[in-house]
């Protein structure tokens, strides 16, 4: 009798445990075809740097924490509700226009996480530079972050891989092909000439100097795009060089001279003094009266309205002057 009720008793207790672990997997395949559901009908799942993330199929309001990606997002139709901002630097006018409706959620490099949970956005593009906090960014809303090192990549692999994200890849193609035609626009405008011009590309500001863009940077690939040639001391694989000093001057020389101006007031200040320096008047483009000053966006150049509005200006200068 004691045999039949121990055996009773275990097989009692071996069904219970049967069932309990049966309940657990149906729970836990449930979920898992609700998951699965969840990704391809309400959100899709996108792989980035810091992982994968699911994230909805048409977002509605986006932050973007860079300003190249908040330009890029509007050349491809989607205007975002709130981006990042370089701190204390006017916009450039690529976007000036454009960005009245748009909050700003602070500095790209310390954007206000108490604003971005405010605004209740449905998507949040951020970057490598802010992989610190991605934790906090992710528990706002889905977010994918970019890899965006230093040099960072061409404008163009910028744009594809947030046409990827934002599913508009279609338009962003479209938007190489029109900037591939502009480009043989201004080589045949030129003709020739393209063989043979110097183009000096340099900036100044208050904090680091005279600077010259190398052909790594961004501006120096359109240059290379069109065929046009560099000074010796801008030519190689660098993104750019700062703190020249005054002696080396001659380093900014070319047939023709664009000297970047971010707008502030202190790099107005540092602008007029270098201009009055006996050494720039030396310059011989300076001489030829070729120096050219450009907006802000000859330095941040990684959104395609900025490539534009630089070739807006190289053939406003190199052709219709």
């Amino acid at each position: 009798m004691k045999i039949y009720l121990r055996r009773f008793t275990c097989l009692l207790l071996l069904g219970i445990l049967t069932f309990v672990i049966s309940s657990a997997c149906s729970i836990n395949v449930d979920r898992g075809v609700t998951n699965s559901k969840q990704s391809t009908e309400d959100c899709r799942v996108v792989q980035h740097m810091m992982g994968k993330t699911c994230i909805p199929r048409n977002p509605q309001r986006v932050i973007t924490l860079r300003p190249e990606h908040l330009a890029n997002s509007l050349a491809l139709s989607i205007e975002p509700v709130a981006s990042a901002f370089i701190e204390d630097f006017p916009f450039p006018k690529d976007i000036q226009s454009k960005v009245d409706k748009i909050e700003s959620v602070g500095d790209l490099n310390n954007p206000n996480l108490e604003k971005i949970l405010r605004l209740n956005p449905d998507l949040i593009i951020s970057n490598s530079r802010l992989k610190g906090i991605y934790k906090q960014l992710s528990q706002i809303a889905p977010t994918v972050v970019l890899n965006i090192p230093f040099p960072p990549p061409s404008w163009k692999e910028q744009l594809t891989s947030l046409a990827q994200i934002l599913e508009k890849e279609d338009v962003s193609q479209q938007l190489i092909d029109d900037y591939w035609q502009r480009v043989e626009k201004l080589k045949q405008a030129l003709g020739s000439r393209r063989n043979q011009i110097e183009v000096s590309v340099a900036n100044t500001s208050s904090e680091h100097g005279i600077w010259v863009y190398g052909e790594k940077h961004y501006v120096g690939e359109v240059l290379s795009d069109i065929g046009l040639q560099r000074p010796s001391a801008q030519k190689g694989d660098f993104f750019y060089i700062e703190n020249i000093s005054k002696e080396k001057m001659s380093d900014i020389d070319g047939d023709v001279l664009f000297f970047v101006t971010f707008g502030r007031k202190q790099d107005k200040e540092t602008l007029n003094k270098l201009i009055n320096n006996p050494l720039w008047q030396k310059l011989q483009v300076v001489q030829n009266k070729q120096v050219y000053f450009v907006d802000g966006y000859w330095h941040d150049a990684g959104s395609i309205s900025a490539i534009n509005a630089i070739l807006d200006d190289l053939f406003k200068y190199l052709v219709n002057t």
